[in-house]
């Protein structure tokens, strides 16, 4: 190639040359700005000093064409005497041909041209040296054309040559949905850089196709720039709109479109100038047709603004200490409609709004706390100040708002105990649940203490339903993070009542359309930490909770986790964002069909905007969240193009606080800004209007405090649970035949009893536990076993019917045995009951959508009383090693072991390591059972006892070993209770067990 210069050129020349001999060299750090960058080949890549990274223009989204520009600022005005171009390796896509390159005092301006040509070489450094050295502050590196024709640029290395100076840049980033000069895109133009995006992601909607719900929201091999996108999503728009009864006013916004459409056909591709006019007056028109929707029958919109929480995780982002503070309760107008279709206030104010008049051209702003103060309590008098909001909901006849706030002051720290009455943050470090009037008056605090109490909901019996850490515990999977679960409470905060007895995390609660909660259940009893976080639906007073789909969908065919569920009005589906574990509530909008057979493969699961992949399980981002339906076809949700960068928002990477606005999106792939505060994220769209009341169920199950696990005195040291000491409250169960299963049962299996399991929720942190409670279940490594303890059992007639009573409040699972006492099959999940509920089940985890096997007669458990649990050997409750096997042992191994020891595995108590049992060490790695085969259900006959090595091992001839049954079913039971060792999670209380004491969780 030849080289052409304004001076002149050495190419090739040593790195030395042009500088001083033998001189020390300092390094200078330089900020680097190019005209347009990659995701992870931004422009600082260039003088990072690693020949293997490099800038390279944007090739995904804009693409803009050449000439392409890298501009240095040097900090202070230096004499350069040169510089040098490192092809990228291999001399490929973006190898610079035609370049210029200037010099200057100023950012302003590119100043003097210093240098112009070719380069020569795309396998190796090209070194420009001026005659005459040129002194200035900023230099920039025009790109005119490449190698091959096309439009990019790239840059492996580049080197300043300055006598005595190496320069190296700071990483500095370049948004797409911003300027060169960092000034942000109008919200047109981010449409189109995002659209610009989908064109080059043609193979991932076609694989998303049959999971999207409808195909116009894909993007299609037809589409050939973002105009022609636009005009086919506005278009089918259109005509739904055409459609639905009444809508008016489109026929003259049909004729427009129509004559757009004749543009669309007529202009070029090619030429882009005219196709992006084209694109602007499609979309300007398309918020006119979506404006014009009859279901938009609503002049108000409640919402929050707050910032992201600071800590990405699914349960720390509702921790009030992880809260982004400011502002105050407000009711505010929409967005004033300018050109570009954006509102920036510029309020960093956190609060509750309301837009008045949110589609049309004159709204107002209110702020509905102005003179407001709390009506009583801690913060009688006080205003709402200074902390963050969070979770509002609308009472069903529109008067009344409710929502959670946090005051963000007082200690911060948490605090570490086992007491199950009190919790574990500064009450000025929790969010905790209020109301307030739609015209600012009756502000009122409904809960306080030392938990978090969010996500109040309004319920049809005049009650709220609410998340709350009140029932105690910690995740299992690591760190220091406790557990909340799904509470109610009448409507003035009196009568609180614990719902849900599970024993980790729930999310979101909201009302059915046929008068039931459903809400996101965190439920991984034996499985890994990120197995299910799936919609479960309960009875307004808590019975029968049942999971809604996918509790054993494998994870790369689902969402991380379901959240915010919600009804679509007038149909049986409902609304929800697919989110990340390891991240916040965001992600991508999905609409789940109940009526749809769960095939474990997330079949009920479609996808309402599939330009955003599932993040964490499918590289999304946190791009979409808190849709309200209007309809199947029409949804309010929040909504940031910035936001669906796979990079950000997840746990470990930096903060970001999100810039999401309020829109208006379709089924056939449209979004329409409603509202955005450029300083604060919007959230919690919900029309501000009365709606229909869902119908009534009649309330079966005791409520009350007493139901409250944070009401119960504290345990003893050892003591066994306050329960014991009068009888407990009970509920009852009936199965009508457990051999009515979605899995298959051995052959010849013959079920003779269920034994019912008690899971407690873990009372200490999870990461570094005092003690393991056992080895960990394999694919499940990242969760400590949940502590189980036998409750009892209870026969199962000739016909697969049991009839029994359970206690109350507990969270438990079931275990059905053979004529030995051997479990076939077990639960790996868990439910529980209220005092006085009576639960059916029709079998044993039953296909749901399969018509349930008619008995020819009244089963046979159903003739008689319900049975009473059979208390079970000692050492099943509490459970203890030391207690049901290490004796076991002592009777019938110890001695002989101790005799071979050079041969046979140590089975004494001693040496204890990693706070077990010598004899623990040697068994349960090798002997016990802790592998299911299947990270998420269980395989009826390949389980506990019957899956072990040691129970194959002790079938044989063991050198004339014969174990009493009572020891052989305590060698079983523990077998079968996953080859636990400890039953508490406590300090004290494990060292009393490992002394053979008896010691009982402090916490149900």
């Amino acid at each position: 190639m030849k080289v052409e210069l304004v001076f002149g050129v050495v190419a090739g020349l040593a790195v030395g040359a042009l500088a001083a001999r033998g001189a020390e060299v300092k390094t200078v750090t330089v900020t680097v700005r190019p005209n347009s960058e990659a995701s992870g080949y931004e422009g600082y890549r260039a003088m990072d000093g690693n020949p293997n990274t490099m800038w390279h223009t944007d090739w995904q989204l804009d693409n803009p064409a050449p000439p392409h520009e890298l501009c240095i600022d040097l900090g202070e005005r230096y004499e350069i005497g040169g510089f040098a171009y490192l092809p990228r390796s291999g001399g490929a896509n973006g190898t610079i041909a035609e370049y210029e390159f200037f010099v200057s005092d100023t950012a302003a301006e590119p100043g003097r041209r210093v240098a112009a040509g070719t380069f020569a070489h795309r396998d190796r450094e090209n070194v420009v040296a001026f005659p005459t050295k040129v002194t200035g502050r900023h230099v920039r590196l025009r790109a005119l054309s490449e190698v091959q024709g096309q439009r990019w640029a790239s840059v492996a290395g580049l080197r300043l040559l300055v006598d005595g100076v190496e320069f190296r840049a700071r990483p500095t980033f370049i948004s797409p949905w911003h300027h060169a000069d960092g000034t942000p895109k109008s919200e047109r133009e981010r449409e189109y850089t995002a659209l610009m995006r989908d064109l080059r992601r043609v193979e991932h909607f076609a694989r998303l196709a049959p999971e999207t719900y409808h195909p116009q929201s894909l993007v299609h091999e037809t589409d050939r720039d973002p105009a022609d996108v636009v005009l086919r999503r506005t278009a089918a728009l259109l005509a739904d709109l055409e459609s639905m009864p009444g809508a008016s006013g489109l026929a003259p916004l049909a004729a427009e479109l129509a004559s757009l459409q004749q543009a669309g056909a007529s202009i070029d591709p090619a030429e882009r100038d005219a196709r992006y006019e084209l694109f602007e007056s499609v979309c300007q028109l398309r918020r006119r047709i979506a404006f014009a929707n009859p279901l938009l029958n609503f002049d108000r919109l409640l919402f929050i603004k707050r910032h992201r929480a600071t800590f990405n995780h699914m349960c720390d982002q509702y921790y009030g200490i992880h809260a982004n503070p400011g502002g105050a309760l407000h009711i505010r107008a929409p967005e004033q409609v300018r050109q570009d279709e954006e509102s920036l206030s510029n309020s960093q104010a956190s609060g509750v709004f309301i837009l008045e008049d949110p589609f049309g051209p004159q709204p107002r702003e209110t702020n509905v706390l102005a003179d407001s103060v709390v009506a009583r309590g801690r913060l009688e008098g006080e205003p709402l100040a200074g902390g963050s909001f969070l979770s509002p909901d609308l009472s069903y006849d529109g008067n009344s708002i409710l929502f959670a706030y946090v005051e963000c002051r007082g200690d911060r720290s948490h605090d570490y105990h086992t007491d199950p009455t009190r919790g574990h943050w500064s009450p000025g470090w929790c969010y905790h649940i209020f109301k307030v009037n739609v015209d600012g008056s009756g502000l009122e605090r409904l809960t306080d203490g030392t938990w978090n109490d969010f996500d109040p909901t309004w319920l049809p019996n005049g009650r709220v339903a609410f998340t709350s850490e009140r029932r105690g515990g910690y995740l299992r999977c690591g760190r220091v993070c406790p557990t909340y679960t799904l509470y109610d409470m009448a409507a003035d905060g009196s009568d609180i009542t614990c719902l849900s007895f599970h024993e980790t995390n729930e999310w979101h609660p909201s009302v059915t359309n046929d008068g039931r909660i459903i809400w996101t259940r965190w439920d991984y009893v034996d499985r890994h930490g990120v197995t299910a976080h799936k919609p479960w639906i309960t009875t307004l007073d808590g019975r029968d909770p049942r999971p809604v789909f996918g509790n054993y969908t494998p994870r790369n065919l689902r969402p991380d986790m379901i959240l915010d569920v919600r009804a679509v009005p007038g149909s049986s589906k409902f609304v929800a964002t697919a989110a990340p574990h390891h991240g916040q509530a965001f992600g991508s909008l999905i609409l789940l069909d109940p009526q749809v057979p769960d095939d474990d493969r997330a079949a009920p699961l479609k996808r309402l905007t599939p330009d955003e992949g599932f993040p964490e399980t499918q590289g999304g981002g946190h791009a979409y969240g808190n849709p309200w339906p209007l309809s199947e076809h029409y949804y309010l949700c929040v909504y940031d193009v910035e936001m669906s960068n796979p990079g950000l928002g997840f746990q470990g990477r930096e903060y970001v606080r999100g810039d999401y606005g309020i829109y208006l999106v379709d089924v056939f792939g449209n979004r329409e800004l409603i509202y955005r505060d450029g300083a604060i994220a919007s959230q919690s769209p919900v029309p501000l209007r009365p709606r229909p009341v869902p119908p009534l169920m009649p309330e079966l199950a005791t409520r009350g405090p007493e139901t409250d696990p944070a009401s119960r005195p504290p345990l003893g040291e050892t003591g066994p649970p306050a329960e014991e000491a009068a009888p407990p409250a009970e509920a009852t169960i009936s199965v009508m035949n457990v051999y009515d299963s979605l899995l298959p049962w051995p052959d010849g299996t013959r079920i003779r009893a269920l034994r019912v399991v008690q899971v407690f929720p873990m009372t200490v942190p999870s990461g570094g536990p005092p003690h393991e409670t056992g080895i960990r279940i394999a694919g499940a490594g990242d969760s400590v076993v949940p502590v189980r303890h036998v409750l009892g059992t209870v026969p199962v007639e000739a016909d697969g019917s049991a009839h029994f009573t359970v206690p109350a409040h507990r969270s438990i699972f079931f275990q059905a045995l053979d004529e030995d006492g051997l479990a076939v099959q077990s639960m790996r999940s868990a439910t529980y009951l209220h005092q006085g509920e009576h639960l059916a089940c029709v079998g044993c985890h039953e296909p749901k959508y399969k018509a349930p096997l008619i008995p020819v007669s009244t089963p046979l458990a159903m003739l008689r009383p319900p049975s009473q649990l059979e208390p079970d050997v000692d050492g099943s409750r509490p459970f203890s090693y030391p207690r049901l096997v290490q004796p076991v042992l002592d009777r019938n191994c110890v001695e002989c072991h101790k005799k071979n020891a050079d041969k046979a595995p140590n089975l004494a108590r001693e040496p204890i390591e990693r706070k077990w049992y010598a004899s623990y060490n040697s068994l349960a790695p090798k002997w016990g059972f802790h592998d299911y085969g299947d990270v998420y259900r269980t395989t009826p006959g390949r389980f506990g006892a019957r899956a072990s090595k040691l129970y194959e091992h002790l079938q044989g001839d063991h050198h004339g070993l014969v174990l009493s049954a009572e020891d052989r079913y305590r060698l079983t039971l523990w077998l079968d209770l996953s080859s636990m060792f400890y039953g508490v999670y406590e300090k004290e209380r494990g060292e009393a067990q490992l002394r053979g004491e008896v010691a009982w969780p402090t916490l149900e």
